[in-house]
This record gives C-alpha cells, sequence and structure tokens, in this order.
C-alpha cells in the first residue's frame, strides 16, 4: 500500500487548487488521483477548438427525465482529467455576486462572507490588468481580456446600452449588473487550466496517478484512512496518514461517498453497501442554472458558421493559432454578456446572459448549416432542488442526475422574464442592422407559449452544485471548515459544498473553494 500525508482525489478545479497548494514548501507529501488523463494536447489548450474536445475528457452525463422539461433527457457534460470541468468549459471568469457569500455566511456558513473568501479569490487570480483592491495580479490562475472578440460580440454589448442597460468591463468589480466581454481565463492565447496553473508547476512531493479511478473511501476507526482504486483491471490502496480531500464535483463527490457507504441509508442498503454514516443530505439539495437559447441565422458572414468561406476562414485560423497563439481561436466561445435584475427590489442580478458569436443548437451536438449568433438567459439563483443518487455500485457507472429543473414555479417565471429581456435586447438595431431570422421563433407576448418554448428546449449552463452541502447544522455534510460531520481526516472540496448557487459561473469560486480547503487542511494537520 502507497502511503502519503495527504490524498486529494479529482484533479478538478477545485482539487488542482488543493493539491497545488497543499504541497507547496514541501511539508506533506500529497497525492493527487484523477480518474482521466492528463489533458495535455492541442484541443484542450485551444480556446476555440472547445466544439470538438474529445470524448476522453468529457464524461457527457444525462440526466434522468425532467418532468419541468417535458420528459426530456438533460445533458451534463462534466470534465474529465486534470483540469477537469476548467479543461473543457467557455473559461468564462466570473466569482458570482458579492451578496451570495454573504448569504452563505447568513446561512450559517461562519467565515464565508464575501470579505473572507475576497481574499482567496486575490491570491488565485493573476489578472493581466493588475491588482487592486478587488483582484489580485500575481495568483497562478492567468486571467485577461479577450483580444480578437467577434466584431457581432460588440454589437450585443451596443445593442443592450441602446435599450439603457450599463456597460460594465468588470463584472467582478465594484458592481455586476451591466453588459460587456467576459475576461477569460486563458494565458498568451491558450486555455489556462486548473491544472495548468496548481498542478504543472507543482514540486516533487505532489505525485499525480491519473487514469485511477476512485471506488472508494477506506474508513478506519471513525477515519479517512485512504482511498480504494482501480486502473484497467487493477486495484489498489493507498494510505493517507493525514487527509483526504474529496474533490469529485457535485456529482462524483457524492457518488464516491455512496459508494463508501456514507449517505441515504436507505438507499445504500437498496444497493447492498454496508452503511458507515448515515447521511440524508449527501446527494440532495442539487441546483443548477436552468438556461434558454435563442439562435438567429444571418446572411452575413461576420459570425463565425459552417459554410465554404467560415471554413477558409477556421482553416486560415488555424495556422494563426499554431504560430503565433493570436486570432479567432483565442475564443472562449461565450464572448460576450451580462447581468440583469428582473426585478428592482432584488438584492442581485437574478439573469445571466451569455453571447456566443455563432449558431448553437442542443449544446453544440446538433450542427447547423450557416452563420448566426446564439444568446443564453439563464436563472441564476434557481428554486428547484434534485438530487444525485446512486445508479449502480460499479464507480465506472455515471450516476442517477435529477436537477429537477423548472419543478418550482418561481424558476419558469424568472426565465420567462429573462427571455423576455433576451429578445429585446438582440431585437435592438445594433444586432437587428444583421436582419438575423430566428430558428425557433415564439410569441413574445404570450406566457404559455414562451413557457411552452422554455419546457421544450431549455436545459443547464453547467454550474451544479449542492450535493454535499456545508452548514451549521448537524444535518449538513460538511462544516464551515469543510470537514465531514462525521468522520475525521475527510473534507470535501468543490462546487458540491455550495450551500446556495453562487450568481454566475463556477469555475472562478470551485478554485476559491479548493484555495480555502487547503488552508483548512494544513491548520488541522500542524
Amino acid at each position: 500500500m502507497d502511503e502519503f500525508d495527504i490524498i486529494v482525489v479529482g484533479g478538478g478545479s477545485a482539487g488542482s487548487a488543493a493539491a497545488g497548494r497543499l504541497s507547496e514548501g514541501g511539508k506533506y507529501s500529497v497525492c493527487l488521483v484523477e480518474a482521466g488523463g492528463r489533458n495535455d494536447n492541442m484541443l484542450i489548450k485551444t480556446p476555440g477548438f472547445m466544439p470538438f474536445i474529445l470524448n476522453s475528457s468529457n464524461y457527457k452525463y444525462d440526466t434522468v427525465p425532467q418532468k419541468g422539461l417535458k420528459g426530456r433527457l438533460g445533458y451534463q457534460p462534466r470534465g474529465r482529467g486534470l483540469g477537469g470541468s476548467s479543461a473543457i468549459n467557455a473559461m468564462v471568469y466570473i466569482r458570482g455576486n458579492a451578496y451570495d457569500y454573504d448569504n452563505w455566511a447568513d446561512l450559517g456558513c461562519t467565515g464565508w462572507a464575501f470579505e473572507d473568501v475576497l481574499p482567496y479569490f486575490k491570491r488565485s487570480e493573476g489578472n493581466e490588468r493588475g491588482g487592486d483592491a478587488l483582484h489580485g495580479g500575481g495568483g497562478p490562475l492567468n486571467v485577461m481580456d479577450q483580444h480578437y472578440a467577434n466584431e457581432g460580440t460588440n454589437a450585443f454589448v451596443e445593442a443592450a446600452a441602446q435599450l439603457q442597460l450599463p456597460r460594465n468591463d468588470d463584472f467582478n468589480g465594484p458592481r455586476q449588473e451591466g453588459f460587456g466581454l467576459y475576461q477569460v481565463t486563458q494565458k498568451a492565447g491558450e486555455r489556462w487550466s486548473a491544472a495548468r496553473a496548481y498542478v504543472e508547476p507543482a514540486g516533487p512531493n505532489l505525485h499525480v496517478i491519473t487514469g485511477a479511478l476512485t471506488e472508494k473511501i477506506i474508513t478506519e476507526n471513525g477515519r479517512a484512512a485512504g482511498v480504494a482504486i482501480r486502473q484497467g483491471s487493477k486495484r489498489r490502496r493507498i494510505k493517507a496518514r493525514g487527509a483526504v480531500v474529496l474533490s469529485a464535483g457535485a456529482f462524483g463527490s457524492p457518488q464516491i461517498l455512496m459508494l463508501s457507504g456514507i449517505g441515504p441509508a436507505a438507499h445504500l442498503r437498496d444497493h447492498g453497501i454496508d452503511v458507515v454514516k448515515d447521511k440524508a443530505a449527501v446527494g440532495n439539495d442539487l441546483q443548477d442554472h436552468i438556461d434558454y437559447v435563442i439562435s438567429y441565422r444571418t446572411k452575413s458572414k461576420t459570425f463565425l458558421g459552417d459554410s465554404m468561406a467560415g471554413n477558409w476562414r477556421m482553416l486560415k485560423a488555424v495556422f494563426e493559432h499554431r504560430m503565433k497563439r493570436t486570432g479567432i481561436l483565442t475564443t472562449c466561445i461565450a464572448e460576450g454578456g451580462g447581468f440583469w435584475s428582473s426585478s428592482p427590489d432584488l438584492p442581485a442580478p437574478d439573469i445571466q446572459y451569455h453571447f456566443i458569436p455563432a449558431l448553437l443548437e442542443d449544446h453544440g451536438r446538433t450542427k447547423v448549416k450557416g452563420h448566426g449568433f446564439s444568446c443564453h438567459a439563464c436563472v441564476l439563483r434557481p428554486e428547484s432542488r434534485g438530487t444525485v443518487r446512486l445508479k449502480s455500485t460499479d464507480a465506472a457507472s455515471a450516476p442517477l442526475i435529477d436537477p429537477a429543473f423548472l419543478t418550482d414555479d418561481r424558476d419558469i417565471a424568472t426565465l420567462r422574464a429573462g427571455v423576455r429581456q433576451m429578445y429585446r435586447i438582440l431585437n435592438a438595431p445594433a444586432l437587428a442592422e444583421y436582419e438575423g431570422v430566428e430558428l425557433n421563433p415564439v410569441d413574445i407576448n404570450d406566457d404559455a407559449a414562451i413557457d411552452d418554448m422554455i419546457r421544450s428546449r431549455a436545459d443547464t449552463v453547467y454550474h451544479p452544485v449542492g450535493t454535499c452541502r456545508m452548514g451549521a447544522d448537524s444535518d449538513s455534510v460538511v462544516d464551515p471548515r469543510l470537514k465531514y460531520r462525521g468522520l475525521e481526516g475527510l473534507y470535501i472540496a468543490d462546487a458540491s459544498i455550495m450551500p446556495r448557487l453562487v450568481s454566475g459561473n463556477t469555475n472562478a469560486p470551485s478554485i476559491m473553494i479548493g484555495e480555502r480547503a487547503a488552508d483548512f487542511v494544513r491548520a488541522d494537520l500542524q
């Protein structure tokens, strides 16, 4: 049996940050266990190749049939390999709203108010604009402005301004509301995943094992003592002298806990799993951003698209990017967007927009000929709650994912308002001049028609959280220091611990959680 001071399970956004930080200084031997590969290839590193990333880097989960989506299956892409979802995402750097973290503190998560988490955001961030009161300039996660955004994306920002909606060049600044171009996690024209930021620069005391499926956490005498892993047909055990940090994500972390006998007792017994700890909250409280996409086809070839001219343009862009790391292949796809409040009484914006300078249908899985643009609207703080449950006792089997989208009527009312506002923006003069033809038209004055279209087409925008909820109450899965309640030496560090979904993309917050976990573990081991 191999033995280390600390084992980190999962090399995604939070796991990479936690493992990299815990290995600093050489005091602790750290083992990072990752089910996927190293993700060290051109498709991952080239931002504009995001639609062509291989299946080996994406779990491509499906949900169970969604009652709120007319029984449709939802699509749940999740990153596989070092960097996790930061290796396949749209690279948008958003922290959420200060209100989100203050609300966590109000819910009992002491030490998680915005003033508490801001230093960790700053510590992780290497913003090329430089550091200031709200930003870090020297952190490992490189953050930069886009230099080759599509002119149609700039037209989207102008269209919002024509409706008297404020411009915003820093969504992580003093004010979140407004429209502009997103900053991205890139460096010198390449994707800058959490693995590139934290794992690749790490010293020799970080031991990385890839292609290793974690089957369960080993418990001995009320303590997490290690993990059992499988590599191909070979099984082995790795011992942790000090701590196990579970960072397998909102789907993977509850799945591994349940396979280890930690979770809802009746569900575990149904699968013949011996109950180590009965914890009903494991796999509950799943929250995700429900999202609706509008697409317009244009005669203009300003936008990216599938045509002879578009393919020739892309071929030239490939050569440019390989030679100079510049040009349109630095696109993050979701180049522009904004935050909008559906009511003036809200503490923070409740709708986020992502503008795509290309036609997008069914997460890009349905190919659409021609050129055009698309725009997403998502509900930032949904009320619907879902679950993650075991489908099988085989760790390689996907779990049963049920986000329960739009089962709370408040969510569809919010999304309806966001969709109506999106139509206003997309039909403002700056974009109307492209004379786009909508692919899925709907009468925006008819609530029932909008709701029907939403339930027919809406799906995730890839931000699942909450399945290993943090809290001050005894029912929560982890305490505010991310320690599992009821088992010594076990910590959970990823988006699953969020008690409420943040108002924005979840990659930067997940990295912040990994940074915080490293400090908590280090302090407890001293």
